[in-house]
């Protein structure tokens, strides 16, 4: 289905069109109808099919600009898709006289609590940074519209339900709630059902775990060869833009001393850096000034790089979520992409578990060390059986 085909006012559309919107994404097509007519949502779809804006082109045809209060609000679990969900906002409103705001952590209260004052429609926020606001008395949800809650998995995994919980109870009135995730856990049920009111539920993740657009490489050998395969592998490859994934901040900072020798426009980011500085290396990177991003998990879920053609496990993902996620930053909006990931002795086991639950068809560089007759003989015993 096309945008054009929606009968958006015309402003909305001109932006959209502005944006090289053409055709909706499955996610935007199945949840428009659903979110335009008021009704609470639950919807699970892969990272990177066009969420965001399936949400914020409805949402923006809710609030009447002429009012000056809170009417929309998207609560996230990161400061960067905090930003970034603004960002979408002002880019679909340019033609409207529409206030988007963010409000997280690591930044001025008090240029917040300005802005709040001053005029916000459609308020993007953090959990913690919000309740702090709410306690203080400057964030009022007496006129909320719809609440948004996006990428509610890992909202709830990093230990935000008891906040959620709060927040949303403090919307007395009638309101709708939209609640998006890509993986749909007990705790995810839990909170739709203490949260939304007779739901629409809408699942494009079904049948498949992985997304589609994206081919999945590994590679079976020491901890000692990996960075010698690295380069070897970025050397040979079309990179177009690459985010190569750690587990640890100091894991990070090692891999870029390391890779700065062999590659000048690689960057680092992770969350010892300053709020400042992390925006400023995701804007360089949006803007390909950056092509090799190191990075922990701070990268890996909700972020919008529409170039990135590359992700790379440095290090084994811990959980079969975490590697949907970090794979999710490339084959967006139905690209291709490509995800390389490192496996040592000790992954074997998670390996296989991801394999089967992600439905992934694995290529491997080298060998496979799955195959029977490629795997790791166990170390002798004193009687000579294998351990």
């Amino acid at each position: 289905m096309k945008f054009s085909e929606l009968n958006l006012p015309s402003n909305l559309f001109e932006a959209i069109k502005k944006m090289g919107f053409k055709e909706m994404t499955p996610i935007q097509e199945v949840t428009y109808p659903v979110i335009f007519a008021g009704q609470d949502l639950c919807a699970l779809a892969e990272t990177g099919s066009g969420k965001t804006a399936a949400c914020a082109i409805p949402l923006i045809q809710k609030v009447d600009t002429a009012h000056n209060a809170i009417q929309g609000l998207v609560i996230v679990p990161t400061r960067e898709l905090c930003i970034q969900y603004v960002d979408e906002i002002q880019k679909i409103a340019a033609m409207t006289d529409l206030a988007p705001f963010a409000v997280y952590g690591g930044f001025d209260r008090d240029i917040q609590i300005a802005k709040l004052k001053h005029k916000v429609h459609i308020l993007v926020a953090t959990p913690g940074r919000l309740i702090d606001l709410l306690y203080e008395g400057v964030v009022d949800l007496s006129h909320v519209k719809c609440a948004i809650l996006d990428e509610a998995d890992e909202l709830l995994k990093v230990g935000f339900l008891e906040d959620i919980e709060f927040i949303m109870s403090c919307i007395l009135h009638e309101h709708q709630t939209l609640l998006f995730a890509a993986t749909m856990a007990d705790d995810i049920k839990k909170l739709a059902h203490d949260c939304l009111r007779d739901p629409r539920h809408i699942s494009l993740i079904e049948t498949q775990a992985a997304p589609q657009s994206i081919e999945h490489y590994f590679a079976y050998l020491p901890q000692e060869r990996k960075q010698a395969e690295l380069i070897k592998y970025l050397t040979v490859e079309k990179v177009e833009q690459a985010i190569i994934f750690c587990n640890a901040r100091h894991k990070v900072d090692t891999l870029f001393r390391n890779m700065r020798k062999d590659f000048k426009d690689a960057e680092y980011i992770h969350a010892g850096l300053s709020q400042d500085k992390r925006t400023s290396i995701f804007r360089q990177f949006k803007k390909k000034k950056v092509r090799y991003l190191i990075a922990t998990d701070v990268a890996g879920r909700g972020l919008d790089f529409s170039h990135v053609s590359h992700i790379i496990n440095w290090d084994f993902p811990r959980y079969g979520e975490q590697y949907t996620h970090r794979t999710g930053r490339s084959g967006r909006m139905g690209k291709k992409g490509k995800a390389f990931t490192f496996v040592t002795g000790h992954d074997l086991p998670n390996l296989r578990k991801l394999i089967i639950k992600n439905k992934i068809s694995p290529r491997w560089i080298g060998k496979d060390p799955l195959q029977k007759n490629n795997m790791p003989r166990g170390r002798k015993t004193q009687k000579g059986k294998r351990a």
